[in-house]
């Protein structure tokens, strides 16, 4: 098991988490970025996320977690209607290291971002051709 020149996150007490961590330190070919992200670091990106402002500010964050701890955020409409933010179907990408607190939390922020901004979740219907002018 090696271990990165950077601050990793802390493994999840046994049982507790399904991330795959030690698969990933043991393999010396292994994109570590995803460990990055440490638990302060990852309350420091939930606030971030909550305090988004506009769809291309979401697009920028999502840009921004794919680039640097290369997991990728899919923010969708959902396959029946959308009525609230519950309708839209929020995952990060499956990938050994990330944390399953996390891929719940990240999606949740979100929800809360859509829900004080409604025109975000306008504009990701518009994205999605729900709304587009014929």
């Amino acid at each position: 098991m090696t271990t990165p020149p950077f601050p990793i996150r802390k493994e999840c007490p046994p049982g507790a988490c399904d991330c795959k961590r030690e698969l990933l330190l043991d393999d010396p070919q292994a994109d570590l970025r995803v460990l990055r992200l440490t638990k302060e670091e990852e309350k420091r990106l939930l606030e971030r996320i909550e305090a988004i402002a506009s769809y291309v500010e979401l697009m920028r964050v999502s840009a921004r977690l794919q680039e640097q701890l290369g997991v990728a955020v899919r923010i969708q409409p959902g396959p029946h209607e959308v009525r609230t933010v519950r309708g839209f179907q929020i995952e990060l990408g499956n990938r050994p290291g990330l944390c399953r607190k996390t891929r719940q939390a990240v999606p949740a922020a979100i929800r809360k971002c859509l829900d004080r901004h409604p025109d975000i979740a306008f504009a990701i219907l518009n994205a999605h051709d729900l709304f587009a002018e014929q």
